[in-house]
């Protein structure tokens, strides 16, 4: 559905050093750096795949998205969305994609989300029976049949993403470019928003590039992520396989059986690995992978536990140091 290569885009930027001196010499001459916001990328995404696509602040996600919904030309490169070409537009073309930026809205503020609704039927001239059917069933599965009569001004945010989702995908798209989708909304309304596009992936096979700074979304919903740190891709894989690549070590949460809640000497806990943490009752010590099985029986006879799990390093850990190993080779600080 999605095939990328050597995607580059970059901008002319003008710097000048602040005063009214330089402000004067700016408007005669002016000195031109070249920023590579994107840098000769190559990916592809599957039919019906739900793929991350992660990166630091000003890694280049927001510009790739718009490239690939035509917002944006790309300096070189080719692409294909769908069998389109983006930059062309092509009525067809915008009938098969949507593209969501949780920082943008597309609701008339004063107007009711159903306006905005038929709004979009007209321009994406969506029969009026499919329409009927499609808002019937988005509707059910976002729980907005309150809402959508009411202005947007008078919405929530939380009320509000949930109509922008609906507006989004009226047309049945088949490819869903999402930018930060749950920003700003609570744990409740994060997970809400999370189920029904893994609902809308599953019901229409639809492709789902995802960009999203809260890991609970990538784990949630994305198998694979493409990680691209200032404008070039540093991995394409599995989740999971990224984690033990680059964190190999695994964290042993220990509670306590204590009745004052009263943890073990920092010395005690030691001799079973690194301390991360220690609080009243509870304990996390970091292993390696490899000597799991003996640290844990070696806790369990030498602790007074009441419970034990064994977890992966936090994601924010791992790309962390997937980010600081990148550009201590790139010789970047």
């Amino acid at each position: 559905m999605i095939q990328v290569r050597g995607l580059t885009k970059h901008y002319q930027v003008h710097r000048r050093p602040p005063g009214l001196a330089a402000a004067v010499r700016a408007l005669f001459s002016r000195t031109y750096e070249t920023v590579k916001a994107v840098d000769a990328i190559d990916f592809s995404v599957g039919e019906g795949e739900r793929v991350g696509f992660l990166g630091p602040n000003g890694a280049g996600k927001t510009t790739t998205l718009k490239m690939l919904a035509g917002l944006l030309h790309p300096t070189s490169g080719d692409v294909t969305v769908a069998g389109f070409v983006p930059r062309r537009r092509e009525a067809a073309f915008l009938r098969t994609i949507t593209l969501v930026m949780g920082q943008k809205q597309q609701l008339l503020w004063d107007l009711p989300p159903a306006d905005t609704f038929e709004l979009n039927r007209a321009v994406f001239d969506v029969p009026r029976a499919q329409f009927q059917e499609t808002l019937k069933e988005l509707v059910e599965l976002l729980e907005i049949g309150d809402v959508v009569q009411k202005p947007t001004r008078q919405l929530s945010l939380g009320e509000r993403m949930k109509c922008e989702l609906a507006a989004a995908l009226l047309h049945r798209p088949k490819v869903l470019f999402l930018d930060e989708p749950t920003i700003g909304l609570d744990v409740s309304m994060q997970a809400t928003v999370r189920g029904f596009v893994r609902s809308y992936n599953e019901r229409y096979g639809a492709s789902v590039l995802l960009t999203s700074h809260y890991m609970e979304d990538v784990v949630q919903l994305c198998p694979r992520v493409i990680v691209i740190d200032r404008g070039r891709l540093i991995y394409d894989g599995d989740l999971r396989a990224l984690s033990h690549q680059v964190r190999p070590d695994k964290r042993i949460v220990v509670r306590f059986e204590s009745a004052n809640g009263v943890v073990p000497s920092a010395a005690d806990l030691a001799r079973f690995g690194q301390v991360v943490s220690a609080e009243p009752g509870q304990a996390t010590i970091q292993v390696a992978a490899e000597d799991v099985s003996g640290a844990v029986a070696r806790i369990l006879a030498g602790l007074p536990v009441a419970d034990l799990t064994v977890e992966d390093p936090p994601l924010e850990e791992v790309f962390s140091e997937l980010f600081r190993s990148n550009r201590r080779a790139a010789g970047v600080t």
